[in-house]
């Protein structure tokens, strides 16, 4: 019992979700039976599955100045002190043709698979590309890919300022609850590659002045005038990657990204590129990839961390389908 306190304090580092490698196993192809393994084991086309009774693992790395990334003690899976080191990431698609990525870490001998978008049980997931390890990636950032660096976002007054000239407290124009106050504001430089390249909205798709440059996940606020076949609302939240014609909107890879999220105090649409687009929704998972300051921080200001998420039907690739993006490019 007297471990109780400890579990209540921010661990010094980032943590995130795992699972053990042998719960993402192939259920067809040529290894058909074994565990996700290094880039140089897994073979393309086969199919996986994650085990219908697999349960995420928090893993919790630490990596002091100098020293490179290690497991820190309340991690629930691998050695406390083992190296952390990213073997590989790779691309999965579904039966429906949704893409998700996933990272394969070793955690000094012992292997863990991070994904990067959810990842449902009993799912087939055919591995259709292997990427070298994509570097000293820290997990803290895997957090933070909403606006591109240059955004315009507009201010409680109706003027814009640069996303990354904003500063906590600055009071920024919302949908619902007009101006409201910056709490945090969250940073990451990725190299911009599969699941971190940008999705790029170019300038009048969505009546934006500018283009506008968004992480692949990070959603924007469309309403329809009239409901579309299949939508529950008129009002939809859509990642912008389900936008993507590779015309109008695409997704840009190479080099690096700059990439910033708003957090306020509750999850509130904000006017970027003057696009309604969604503020970062704070949760327990969000919050558990945060450095452990932010985190404590971020605990402090958002009591229960409990966010609800802003009303709006929640159009994911099922639900687009058949329907062409340009329907969702003009206003209805």
């Amino acid at each position: 019992m007297s471990s109780a306190p400890q579990s209540h304090r921010p661990e010094a580092g980032q943590a995130a979700q795992v699972f053990a490698a042998a719960d993402v196993y192939v259920t067809l192809g040529v290894n058909q039976g074994d565990a996700m393994g290094a880039p140089d084991e897994v073979v393309p086309e086969d199919i996986y599955e994650l085990h219908p009774e697999a349960r995420p693992l928090r893993l919790v790395v630490q990596a002091p100045e100098g020293r490179a990334q290690h497991v820190a003690p309340a991690s629930q899976i691998g050695a406390a002190g083992a190296a952390v080191r990213l073997l590989g990431r790779y691309t999965l698609m579904a039966r429906d043709g949704d893409r998700i990525e996933v990272l394969m870490l070793d955690l000094g001998g012992e292997r863990a698979v991070l994904p990067l978008s959810p990842m449902a049980p009993r799912l087939g997931y055919a591995l259709v590309a292997i990427d070298p390890a994509p570097g000293d990636l820290r997990l803290a950032d895997l957090l933070c890919l909403s606006f591109a660096r240059g955004t315009m976002i507009t201010l409680g007054d109706g003027t814009q300022r640069a996303i990354e000239a904003l500063r906590p407290g600055d009071r920024i124009l919302t949908r619902d609850h007009g101006r409201q106050p910056i709490r945090w504001i969250g940073q990451s430089r990725l190299r911009a590659v599969g699941e971190f390249a940008p999705v790029v909205i170019t300038a009048g798709t969505l009546g934006n002045e500018g283009d506008l440059i968004l992480g692949q996940h990070h959603r924007v606020f469309l309403y329809q005038r009239r409901r579309l076949p299949g939508l529950h609302t008129a009002e939809l939240l859509v990642q912008a990657r389900h936008l993507v014609d590779d015309d109008r909107v695409y997704i840009r890879e190479g080099g690096w990204t700059d990439y910033f999220s708003l957090v306020f105090d509750a999850h509130e649409i904000v006017y970027a590129e003057g696009v309604p687009s969604e503020s970062l929704m704070v949760t327990e998972a969000v919050v558990n990839r945060l450095p452990a300051e932010v985190a404590a921080e971020v605990k402090a200001r958002f009591p229960g961390l409990a966010h609800t998420q802003h009303f709006g039907t929640e159009a994911g690739r099922q639900a687009l389908e058949g329907i062409a993006p340009s329907l969702l490019y003009r206003p209805r």
